[in-house]
């Protein structure tokens, strides 16, 4: 494939799911160890991400394993409450001193750090203040990102502020199966609302702190298409790209959110001055974009505010999440970004699948499934590229089989195996094909 030689690949990980070591070296407590701990369980076979990959040990070996793929980037998140244990306040030493450890480590193997600020770990004890329906938590946010940004900002080649803030205020405070757990649309667009005003405060103190490094955002976009060409499917279609997509793609690059979407979501938007999502405009390096599937929807009279229903299509091959393979999405998706948004940059921050991998044998994992997929998607970034998509970089999700949140460590995402018991690695046959894809990428 015709990727340039500048193109950067790298895999992708989160802290709360690779980390462990939930309560050594001073690191407080985060709404994910709240959540896990909390009865009934919430998680798939009462797991919990206390021990997980056990990374914060074993991040050398890691790191050994990312150098001999060839990879060129590792982004990777910080836990806030590894930084700050009450949110807010104390530095903690020994964490700061794991990240100085781990990026010295990434850039003494010639690989470039990307961090990315918040990947859903708030500090429990920010979350006992009202957590991001606090308008306080802007500046918790800022004193956060200046913390780390002062200790690594002379060292990190990318910075992320938030991943997947959809994901945030959407499936933590309205569709419940996050933390905090609530069912509040109202609730969820505060949210979404502070953590889009966090986002503009941060990017100015990462530019501040870190003035040679890349800053940007990574969110999980997802095309949408109606299930006929009929106009309510049309409508319905409409909807929810503006639910999904544009809530945030518009206060972002364009400052405002979209109209038609107000107007729908009117009797739940808090009392919040909405205009005020102008200072989420700030210029950025670069979009990151999560993607995994396509939504193909109806219209639904009964399913409001959107009124509409998600269509499955029948005989489409899909992952072990149950989500559709559908590489073209990811063609479509970019190709709109750079017609509607003009980012300067994109980098795909996060594309992979879980799939029911077979266990190890003679020391090998055989997964020709995400294989194919990563063939699959790799192509479509290429077609992409040939419209004149501005994609600098590919992030495969993810390194390591991790705790996949509510799943457990039953779903598999990783090019490398990662034994339930003892943790050791094993490379996939995925992983021999992403260093080949390297390695001939590099060379081309």
């Amino acid at each position: 494939m015709p990727f340039a030689s500048t193109f950067l690949w790298g895999a992708a990980t989160s802290s709360y799911q690779i980390e462990g070591a939930a309560r050594e070296d001073g690191r407080g407590e985060s709404v994910w160890d709240r959540f896990c701990h909390t009865l009934p369980p919430r998680i798939a076979n009462g797991e919990t991400g206390d021990i997980a990959c056990d990374h914060y040990h074993r991040y050398r070996e890691d790191i050994a394993l990312m150098r001999n793929l060839g990879l060129h980037a590792y982004r990777f998140s910080i836990a806030w409450p590894r930084i700050l244990p009450e949110g807010t306040g104390r530095l903690n030493a020994a964490g700061l001193s794991f990240y100085d450890r781990l990026v010295d480590e990434l850039l003494q193997a010639g690989i470039k750090p990307f961090a990315t600020l918040y990947h859903w770990d708030l500090p429990q004890a920010l979350q006992d203040r009202g957590g991001w329906l606090n308008p306080a938590s802007v500046e918790w946010f800022a004193e956060y990102a200046d913390a780390i940004s002062r200790r690594l900002g002379d060292r990190v080649h990318g910075w992320m502020t938030h991943n997947e803030p959809w994901i945030v205020a959407f499936v933590g405070h309205f569709f419940a199966s996050h933390p905090p757990g609530l069912a509040d649309l109202t609730a969820a667009c505060q949210a979404a609302h502070h953590l889009l005003l966090a986002h503009g405060v941060a990017v100015a103190i990462l530019r501040r702190n870190a003035p040679r490094a890349q800053v940007g955002i990574a969110l999980n976009l997802s095309p949408v298409y109606p299930a006929t060409a009929a106009a309510q499917d049309e409508l319905a279609a409409r909807r929810q790209d503006g639910f999904l997509n544009r809530w945030f793609l518009e206060p972002l690059f364009k400052g405002a959110y979209p109209d038609d979407m107000v107007t729908l979501l009117q009797p739940w938007l808090p009392a919040l001055d909405l205009t005020a999502v102008q200072a989420a405009a700030v210029p950025l390096d670069f979009l990151g974009v999560n993607y995994y599937s396509r939504n193909v929807v109806a219209f639904d009279e009964g399913e409001l505010p959107l009124q509409l229903r998600h269509v499955p299509q029948p005989h489409a091959p899909v992952t072990a999440m149950g989500w559709e393979i559908f590489p073209q999405g990811l063609t479509d998706l970019l190709v709109r970004l750079k017609d509607d948004y003009a980012p300067t940059a994109i980098y795909i921050t996060e594309n992979g699948a879980a799939f029911d991998d077979p266990p190890p044998h003679n020391g090998v994992v055989e997964d020709p499934q995400r294989i194919a997929y990563l063939q699959a998607h790799l192509s479509a970034v290429e077609k992409a590229l040939a419209q004149g998509v501005l994609v600098q970089g590919y992030f495969v999700w993810s390194l390591l089989d991790n705790f996949e949140w509510t799943h457990g460590y039953e779903k598999r995402f990783g090019i490398v195996y990662v034994d339930p018991v003892t943790r050791d690695r094993i490379p996939k046959r995925s992983a021999s094909f992403y260093r080949q894809m390297i390695a001939s990428a590099t060379a081309h």
